[in-house]
């Protein structure tokens, strides 16, 4: 379980690498889902690139992967606005598929779950109590 656990953490880490690098390799597409409610969509849309590179390294390395799956949920919980928002105007993006709009937010639900993972402190052997040996 645990090399399945470290496989996962680095393919959460070149995950959330990967979609921060997106922010700036297509930011047109970032700046299209803005909701208008929101200021300095650009600056908004680099900063959430940002974002995302820097928690996923920190995801991959195994000392601030706990600090950075925080800060992924609670990355995640403030994007959810802009899945709130595409889907009550769903008219407003014509090339997403309202089903995909719908299936975001269980998605959402499970990377959530992905990186609470990772906040829960591992039992190490020296934090579990020692067994009492025959006749002890």
């Amino acid at each position: 379980m645990k090399i399945l656990k470290a496989v996962l953490r680095v393919g959460m880490a070149v995950f959330y690498v990967v979609a921060g690098v997106n922010h700036f390799r297509d930011p047109e597409f970032y700046l299209s889902i803005m909701p208008p409610y929101l200021p300095m969509h650009q600056q908004l849309v680099y900063l959430s690139g940002i974002a995302e590179i820097v928690l996923g390294i920190m995801a991959a390395t195994p000392r601030s992967a706990r600090l950075a799956a925080w800060g992924i949920i609670l990355m995640l919980l403030v994007f959810l606005p802009v899945h709130v928002h595409m889907l009550i105007n769903n008219h407003l993006y014509t090339e997403i598929p309202t089903s995909f709009l719908w299936l975001r937010f269980p998605a959402q639900g499970l990377l959530i779950l992905w990186a609470y993972w990772y906040t829960l402190a591992a039992k190490e052997a020296s934090d579990r109590p020692e067994e009492l040996s025959p006749g002890a």
